[in-house]
């Protein structure tokens, strides 16, 4: 019965882990995990339940290892609550509801013995939140839940020159903590947030400071939150309904869980340091990543080959060029060729290079190679399935790392012809 059970949740946990094969089986062999298998035994009604996952070439980072672990932990608790003969359909139903959402809160919880159920009230206002429209624009909102004390939320405050607005007394998230309308109006999760403590109770606003200037990529990868919530005790998180209609929770180290079209996904870092490592420095993979996830969220496409063959190879794969070879494109693309990924990022290129037609190749010392290529196609593999992109990326990562953005948010990693994560 469990096993028959998970079935149901199966694809949400494999989207969650970018693709990976998923399974749980009885018994408590053991076998054990690796650098790709992720490996688990539960216990559920005095039975023992292998749970696997396995991803060829990237292995799973701790992120994702700790997440499974809560995901388990809900499953099996979830499980003995619906043990009454003939409620296998609403059991099943229930977990495919819910069984993300509480993993995501328990996990943001921390202390286990503990309830989460206000960190779960919270996301499932937050959701009912993302259908919202007003005056036909999203609605949009931010929190910043702190896990320190006042004096030092105070000092930390001041020291990044943010204002805040204190609210005497608190105000408890409730469910009608959305019925006024500033509260997604005025507050819109980028540069004014509720600042909450752990209990979800309201102690104020903050604003954050127009003196700190950040470039576009910065801006939309709230890079100045991070830092406030990497200060702000462990355990502290801030989450934002964006402009996307999409849930982003903020926590530390710096990744993202990300409630995108019904799913939970997870932008964890070190996913694609992995996936890097050895093919670009590691100033240039940071800096890379954080503009990938910034075109996903506005939604726009691209394709990238971190190319590792000599540069006069590249010249046969060429079938064309965006821009063409006129003055004005061969003035405009020469002023950014041999350029670094961090140098194009500081000066506020990288980003609308890379949302411009054509694929961006970068060398692995990370300078741009070219910019508008058209790469023959001929190389990917037979039976491809997609749009060019699709067909340009699949070719292209014959020769390097490829990372692809879909315009409609998804982000791909292409290894070898092959398609070996997706992120969202």
């Amino acid at each position: 019965m469990p096993i028959t059970v998970f079935d149901a949740i199966r694809g949400n946990i494999r989207s969650f882990l970018g693709g990976a094969e998923v399974d749980l089986v009885a018994g408590d062999a053991a076998e054990q995990g690796g650098e790709h298998v992720l490996h688990e035994v539960l216990t559920i009604d005095e039975r023992s339940y292998q749970f696997t996952a396995r991803r060829d070439i990237l292995p799973f980072t701790r992120n994702e290892e700790a997440f499974c672990r809560e995901l388990l932990t809900a499953f099996s608790a979830l499980y003995s609550g619906f043990r009454q003969e003939g409620y296998a359909a609403h059991f099943r139903t229930a977990l495919l509801a819910s069984i993300m959402d509480i993993t995501v809160a328990r996990s943001l919880r921390g202390d286990h013995r503990k309830g989460f159920w206000p960190i779960q009230q919270l996301i499932q206002l937050l959701k009912n939140l993302s259908y919202q429209r007003y005056e036909g624009k999203p609605a949009t909102t931010g929190f910043i839940v702190h896990r320190t004390t006042a004096p030092a939320l105070r000092t930390l405050i001041d020291e990044r020159k943010h204002t805040l607005l204190p609210l005497q007394p608190h105000v408890d998230i409730s469910p009608t903590f959305f019925d006024n309308p500033l509260t997604y109006r005025f507050i819109d999760g980028v540069n004014l947030f509720f600042l909450a403590n752990i209990q979800m109770q309201v102690g104020g606003i903050i604003r954050t400071s127009p003196q700190a200037l950040h470039s576009d990529i910065e801006r939309l990868t709230q890079r100045e939150i991070f830092s406030l919530v990497r200060r702000a005790g462990r355990g502290a998180f801030a989450v934002t309904v964006n402009e996307a209609s999409e849930i982003e929770i903020l926590v530390s180290p710096a990744r993202l869980l990300v409630r995108r079209k019904g799913h939970w996904a997870i932008f964890d870092p070190d996913i694609f340091r992995s996936f890097l490592a050895g093919n670009m420095d590691e100033e240039s993979i940071d800096e890379l990543l954080w503009t990938v996830y910034a075109l996903s969220k506005i939604r726009h496409g691209t394709v990238i080959l971190i190319y590792d063959r000599r540069p006069r190879q590249l010249q046969t794969l060429k079938k064309g060029s965006v821009g063409g070879e006129d003055q004005i494109s061969r003035l405009l693309i020469g002023r950014v060729m041999g350029r670094s990924v961090a140098d194009l990022k500081r000066t506020g290129t990288l980003l609308r290079i890379l949302s411009a037609d054509g694929m961006t190749i970068f060398s692995r010392s990370g300078k741009l190679l070219e910019t508008g290529f058209i790469i023959d196609t001929s190389h990917a593999r037979e039976g491809i399935t997609g749009g060019g992109r699709t067909t340009a990326a699949s070719a292209a990562s014959f020769f390097g790392k490829v990372i692809k953005v879909s315009q409609d948010g998804p982000i791909d990693l292409y290894q070898d012809g092959r398609l070996i994560y997706r992120f969202g």
